[in-house]
């Protein structure tokens, strides 16, 4: 009884360590204690971001069935942009993390500084397509005339406003290679406090603000984003973290550039490839209308809600790669995954139990139309199967990156969702008329085989020797 009683005390007394973000030194020590005291504060900031996804999809849902289908539609696009910005947060953790376990904090800030000079330019250009062919980006994407109509305002604002994503992304990453983690937390508190309060200010309306409908959810989530990136900044020159920027750092330098951009162009492929075939799976499930595309969109928001808890682990992993491949520690990284991955799993298969006896339950708190529950329910089930897969895939995978060895991943994702997910998906849904359950089945089992191959050349070790 004692015993646990000293357990339980431990145990916050860890949580609170973690969360207030106590500097930390994570390549010596327990690694229990050290995946512990990353992975809460990631989990948590990725419980923040898809907190995102829900606020909007729950009010949205309060509008009309094609505003719900609307925020699939162009969140398909959007990933696009989460492509960009994830392969360019996976180099920054990546060299940052090193830098770190080499204890060269200068070459980490100037590393941050390349970084988010990279980020703003992407952004520039992509906030100019969004803003001038926000129509033409859904009707691209099969939206049906009155859908475009009512929701093209939500695409012209989200992609606009693209550089307060791209910035919270990699600042964050950031701070994640350099084992802050529980600043990038806040900074997912913050914004999505601002949300949550805003979300229903600009949809329906308040006081002076007009009822923007589905178009006030992409403003409120802008603004909320736009502040934490405010934050974000003021960390990073107030020197409130690991890396302090200072004015003397504002400068490009190429050799710190070039080096980022060679590991984030892997990076970059790995999750243009992965994000471009949700792209093609929402087209193929436009071709079952509305009714079955909002149950596919609210069932993904949904699991995007336990998903990013193994994205949280899954980035500790990566940093404790990073740091302990930069401290000459090779083999305590590779032991870090395979505890993390283990984590990641067991809690992953918690999470499938509950969606697998529930799933109509959950989908009913969304919406009441019943062909959206239906399918809703359908698509939560099928790919709950494949959650332990999920969990200790993530890891794997994200281990890769966190190591600077993101052509592996890239590889990986290119077999499994272009020459496996992809065709598995349009032959089984459409040519052979199983319709959306051909799309779900495809999902799951691209994750398996993701995994499978992932662990298998995991552990022939050849990330050991990746150089950034």
């Amino acid at each position: 009884m004692q015993s646990n009683k000293i357990s339980i005390r431990q145990f916050f007394k860890y949580l609170k360590i973690a969360v207030s973000g106590k500097e930390q030194d994570f390549t010596s020590g327990s690694i229990r204690r050290a995946v512990f005291m990353l992975s809460i504060p990631m989990i948590l900031e990725m419980l923040m971001e898809s907190i995102f996804a829900i606020v909007d999809i729950f009010y949205v849902s309060k509008v009309s069935v094609n505003a719900v289908a609307t925020i699939g539609l162009t969140e398909s696009v959007i990933t696009l942009v989460y492509a960009v910005a994830i392969g360019l947060s996976m180099a920054a953790t990546a060299i940052v993390a090193r830098r770190i376990g080499e204890q060269d904090r200068e070459g980490a800030s100037q590393a941050a500084v390349q970084v988010i000079g990279l980020g703003i330019l992407v952004a520039a250009a992509i906030s100019a397509i969004g803003i001038f062919y926000p129509k033409e980006i859904l009707h691209l994407m099969g939206g049906e005339p009155e859908l475009v109509a009512e929701g093209y305002g939500y695409t012209q604002v989200l992609l606009g406003g693209n550089v307060t994503i791209m910035l919270l992304f990699l600042i964050n990453a950031i701070f994640r290679g350099a084992g802050d983690a529980s600043i990038a937390m806040w900074a997912l508190v913050l914004s999505n406090g601002l949300n949550i309060i805003l979300d229903p200010m600009f949809i329906f309306g308040f006081g002076p603000i007009p009822a923007y409908g589905v178009e006030g959810a992409a403003i409120a989530t802008t603004i909320g984003r736009g502040t934490a990136v405010i934050f974000q900044l003021l960390v990073l020159f107030y020197g409130w973290s690991k890396i302090k920027v200072r004015f003397k750092d504002l400068v490009l330098r190429v050799a710190v550039m070039l080096n980022l951009i060679k590991v984030s162009l892997g990076g970059i492929g790995q999750f243009l490839i992965g994000t471009s075939s949700w792209v093609f799976l929402m087209r193929i499930m436009s071709e079952f209308g509305s009714e079955v595309l909002a149950g596919y969109t609210i069932a993904i928001r949904v699991m995007m809600f336990t998903l990013m808890p193994a994205w949280g682990m899954s980035n500790a992993a990566a940093t404790l790669v990073g740091q302990n491949l930069g401290a000459k520690k090779p083999q305590r990284a590779e032991d870090s995954v395979w505890k993390t991955g283990k984590y990641s799993a067991i809690f992953m298969g918690l999470v499938s139990i509950i969606y697998l006896i529930f799933a109509p339950e959950i989908i009913s708190w969304f919406t009441q139309e019943a062909e959206v529950i239906s399918n809703g329910a359908l698509c939560l089930r099928i790919i709950a199967a494949g959650y332990i897969f999920y969990g200790y895939g993530m890891v794997i995978i994200n281990a890769f990156n966190g190591a600077g060895d993101t052509k592996t991943p890239t590889w990986i994702n290119f077999v499994c969702f272009w020459l496996f997910q992809l065709p598995f998906a349009y032959l089984m849904a459409l040519t052979f008329d199983f319709g959306p359950i051909g799309v779900f089945a495809a999902i799951t089992l691209a994750e398996v085989l993701i995994t499978i191959i992932g662990v298998l050349w995991f552990k022939k070790g050849f990330w050991k020797a990746t150089e950034v």
